[in-house]
């Protein structure tokens, strides 16, 4: 009996291949897929590392051998894939390692229309199924390919219309990754007229082995050449994607970055202006400044825990109309509740033009508070480091504390931290924000004092 608990995560399969992913893996993982659906229909798509077709391949032939008819969307980004499992009621499976290196794979799987599949809501299943030997079937299924790729494309358009609005010049940076693919389709010629957009593309030459920087747009260092860009030739701004092009990130044309928190407001108020009173998923590492503009457009905000699968399913059980995480994943309704990163730069792109203002006074209606981004710190003990900091705090006149997800402060001026450790690493990951820079900054030197002591 296989043993693939290391590789199965809190949300999504992922391990370096070959060594802890490989072909029969991928093959035992698809069968044990198809049962946990019921023998559905499956849409299986993938990015453009090295060993990914391969994987896909094996995954979908598992899949058939236990009844499930498959369809091979191919090259695709992991919106592309939850557009597919939504709109043809399909359960689904993306073979990425979204910003990982290129020696690492991984599947991220949903359910039919697009709903998020995580460890409580079906991979540990999926998981004691693949490390077993299934019976054979009686009768398999069939397997067909089909491209999406202008089907996502128009349905995006259809969404957000950007005929209407002034010339934009905006520099796109791909990093290699599956936005090389997604973008032209979706901002140029292939679902008919361009709209008034002048596309500077950055390494939009699809290649796993990533040769110009790593496609992680959160890490600073590798968004230099894309703020570089924007300002050497005077663009409204910049857009960058990971490796799997579910999460955006915007630099202003000042190239400097846009926080994901004024991102979720911004587009917030575009979604409360169409449907006034609806409700805003926000996880507690968003700035404080969501919840207040959210009020403020009349809308309804609710406050989760980390991960797409509470925002999800948070955004199931109220109705919400649009869900915002500070790691640059964007969740829209009419999206199957899923997460996409290029509707959300559409948005931005929607907001911008029909605006006389640049973006980064755009953006400061959006940004009230000053945040420290997150930061790492190797512990020995997750839990003794966390437990001190709690204590430190706990007595103090005002502070409130808050453990839905990891250890919270928050202080009656506004300002707050989240403590959270890592799942697969021994980390404790430290986000602080404060009503201005020195606020921020003196909570955010006295936190780490004691996480490093």
């Amino acid at each position: 009996m296989r043993d693939l608990g290391p590789i199965f995560k809190a949300y999504d399969v992922r391990g370096v291949v070959p060594d802890a992913l490989d072909t029969d893996v991928a093959r035992a993982i698809g069968a044990a897929f198809a049962d946990f659906n019921e023998r559905a229909p499956v849409v299986v798509a993938h990015d453009m590392r090295p060993s990914s077709p391969a994987l896909a391949a094996a995954f979908a032939e598992g899949a058939a051998d236990r009844g499930s008819d498959v369809t091979r969307a191919g090259l695709g980004s992991t919106d592309l894939l939850y557009f597919v499992a939504g709109h043809e009621s399909m359960a689904g499976a993306m073979f990425t390692a979204s910003h990982n290196p290129a020696q690492y794979n991984g599947i991220k799987m949903c359910g039919p229309g697009a709903t998020p599949i995580g460890e409580e809501t079906g991979l540990t299943r999926i998981r004691a199924l693949a490390e077993r030997d299934l019976p054979p079937v009686d009768s398999p299924g069939t397997v067909r390919d089909r491209d999406y790729l202008a089907d996502y494309a128009t349905y995006l358009r259809s969404l957000v219309d950007l005929s209407d609005i002034r010339t934009l010049r905006v520099v796109i940076d791909a990093g290699n990754g599956m936005a090389g693919h997604t973008v032209p389709a979706v901002l140029g010629d292939a679902v008919g007229a361009a709209p008034p957009l002048s596309v500077d593309p950055l390494y939009f030459e699809l290649d796993g082995t990533f040769p110009n920087h790593p496609a992680d747009p959160m890490n600073p260092k590798n968004t230099e050449a894309l703020r570089r860009r924007v300002r050497d030739s005077r663009a409204d701004l910049g857009l960058a994607f990971d490796g799997d092009a579910d999460r955006c990130f915007v630099v202003d044309e000042r190239g400097e970055p846009v926080p994901p928190s004024a991102i979720t407001a911004l587009v917030a108020t575009r979604q409360l202006a169409v449907e006034p009173g609806g409700t805003v998923i926000h996880n507690l590492i968003t700035s404080t400044a969501v919840p207040e503009i959210v009020r403020e457009h009349g809308g309804t905000p609710i406050r989760t825990r980390v991960g797409h699968s509470f925002i999800k399913a948070r955004m199931a059980e109220t109705g919400a109309i649009f869900g915002g995480e500070h790691s640059g994943h964007y969740y829209f309704r009419e999206f199957w509740r899923a997460d996409t990163g290029m509707l959300a730069a559409l948005h931005v792109l929607a907001a911008l033009g029909h605006s006389t203002r640049p973006l980064s006074e755009l953006a400061a209606e959006f940004s009230r508070y000053s945040a420290s981004g997150e930061i790492n710190s190797e512990v020995s003990d997750q839990a003794e480091r966390t437990a001190a900091v709690r204590s430190a705090f706990a007595g103090e006149p005002g502070v409130e504390i808050d453990e839905l997800d990891g250890l919270s402060v928050l202080f009656g001026d506004g300002s707050w931290f989240n403590l959270r450790p890592s799942n697969t690493e021994p980390l404790l990951r430290l986000n602080v924000e404060g009503a201005d820079e020195e606020t921020m900054r003196s909570l955010r030197d006295r936190v780490l004092e004691i996480v490093r002591a």
